[in-house]
């Protein structure tokens, strides 16, 4: 299909595109990687009357690891963090997830920031983030504000991104030991059931999880059953793991569609909630 007329502006700052976000209103959208927004607006999902391309700001693009801290640009794209050394040692989650995410034109022109802002309920990152305990900044017109990610992802397709603000950055402190794994739709490469999972280990021992799930519900969401089911449990003894995450999805309302039910994808959270938490405690 053919979208709706547009105009559309290219921003070269940050600054200048709050200003054009702010002269257009509501009616304008910006544009990263086009992945997202450019197939909802071929279906008349979305007709913004105006859309501003951000993707040739600088400064918004490139991975930073200062110390313990991970700093990641908003316009940074799946290929660049699906090739990082840095990623791979310092947030394993986050390499896997850009790694079997899509396809490679895809990886080669989306960006972790458009795929956040859009709150796809079965996308990688929004799980991937909050276990990584992310935090988001937002710039707008009245200055810059930080969310964690767990604040950030608010519903099916929603965030608390400000209409009049970008996103420039997502950080988060290193986590050696996470990784990220899902059972992929074959035709989307969507999350039917993605977990992603962030540990410390002391002695062979699980001292701390941070569990997060995509695929089931309207959001990714924390396991905070299973995080803490899985303290004090040894890595190595799957049995154990396998019982921690039994339930990892109990509570949430499981999403139905003709791919799998909502019975199959809360099984299927208990199965690859084991394999995340298994990944992320071996070395790499």
């Amino acid at each position: 299909m053919i979208p709706a007329a547009f105009d559309y502006v290219r921003a070269t700052s940050v600054e200048d595109a709050i200003r054009l976000l702010e002269q257009h209103g509501d009616d304008a959208k910006l544009l990263a990687g086009g992945h997202s927004l450019i197939p909802m607006m071929k279906l008349r999902l979305a007709a913004p009357a105006v859309l501003i391309d951000i993707a040739g700001i600088p400064q918004l693009d490139g991975i930073r690891v200062s110390g313990n801290r991970v700093t990641i640009g908003a316009l940074t794209k799946h290929a660049a963090l699906a090739a990082s050394d840095d990623l791979r040692k310092n947030a394993g989650a986050l390499y896997d997830a850009a790694n079997d995410l899509g396809d490679p034109q895809v990886r080669n022109r989306g960006t972790i920031g458009g795929a956040s802002a859009h709150g796809d309920p079965s996308a990688d990152y929004p799980a991937v983030l909050q276990a990584l305990e992310a935090t988001f900044t937002l710039t707008g017109k009245s200055g810059r504000r930080e969310l964690r990610a767990a604040d950030f992802f608010r519903g099916m397709f929603d965030t608390a991104l400000d209409p009049h603000e970008v996103l420039t950055q997502i950080a988060f402190d290193a986590a050696p030991n996470s990784a990220y794994v899902k059972f992929h739709h074959p035709a989307s490469h969507y999350a039917v059931v993605g977990v992603a999972a962030a540990l410390t280990l002391s002695g062979g021992k699980i001292g701390s999880a941070r569990v997060a799930i995509t695929g089931i519900g309207d959001s990714a969401f924390r396991a905070s059953g299973v995080e803490a089911a899985l303290q004090g449990v040894t890595a190595s003894d799957e049995a154990a793991v396998r019982a921690a995450c039994a339930g990892a999805a109990r509570g949430v309302t499981a999403r139905s569609d003709t791919f799998a039910s909502a019975s199959y994808r809360t099984a299927m959270a208990d199965v690859f909630a084991a394999r995340a938490v298994t990944r992320a405690a071996s070395s790499r």
